[in-house]
């Protein structure tokens, strides 16, 4: 294991990202708890690349939801409606990882869905230029139907009370402080230790990010 500063952190994870041999974009995973800090990562990580010269496509599982209405079949507290029903895979390989991929034609949708407004999303087909680098933040992203679509797959973690901790603070214009607690404890929690128990996650990532400080990260290299 490694800590370091956030700084060298970005700069390891850019050569990691600059390593990657396709002849299509790379499809970088940054997978980890809600509240771990993931999306922040792959927003820093995007700034890097870019001042290298890199074309980056930022996008995210949260605008691969399905509606609410569909959502929550098992309950608004099931952990496992949280990791089995929340999400649309088919759309999210069909619109973008798959055309990004071998053999794709680089003609892709960067979301399906509107989380704000809870409607489908339909934004203008782009194509990538074949060099380009694709940051997906999300949770459950080295799950099974997903595993084998990225080129490099990274796992950002952070303590259950950390994520808790923080998960209050982010929530507070929106939710009360025992209803965010509530949510964590009884859903989003509790379907990570689903997916750690499926799916093992950490067996699957190249780079693994303790994240409990992020001015001081953790990362270890597999």
């Amino acid at each position: 294991m490694v800590r370091g500063t956030r700084a060298e952190l970005l700069a390891h994870l850019a050569e990691a990202v600059g390593a990657v041999t396709a002849a299509h974009p790379a499809r970088v995973a940054v997978d980890g708890p809600p509240a771990s800090g993931k999306t922040t990562l792959a927003d820093e990580l995007a700034v890097v690349l870019r001042v290298q010269g890199r074309d980056v496509i930022r996008a995210t599982i949260d605008d691969f939801l399905v509606p609410r209405a569909r959502r929550y079949p098992r309950g608004e507290y099931s952990a496992e409606g949280c990791y089995f029903d929340a999400h649309d895979y088919d759309a999210l390989s069909r619109v973008l990882l798959d055309p990004l991929g071998p053999g794709g034609d680089r003609r892709f949708r960067h979301a399906v869905y509107d989380h704000t407004a809870d409607t489908v999303s339909s934004p203008p087909v782009r194509t990538a230029p074949a060099r380009a680098v694709l940051l997906f933040d999300g949770v459950f992203l080295l799950r099974p139907e997903l595993i084998d679509r990225w080129e490099l797959r990274l796992l950002v973690s952070a303590s259950p009370e950390k994520l808790v901790e923080r998960a209050v603070v982010r929530e507070r214009r929106v939710s009360s402080p025992g209803d965010v607690e509530r949510r964590w404890r009884e859903r989003y929690l509790p379907a990570q230790q689903l997916y750690i128990a499926r799916d093992r996650p950490a067996d699957h990532a190249d780079i693994v990010v303790h994240n409990d400080e992020p001015d001081r990260p953790v990362w270890e290299t597999r």
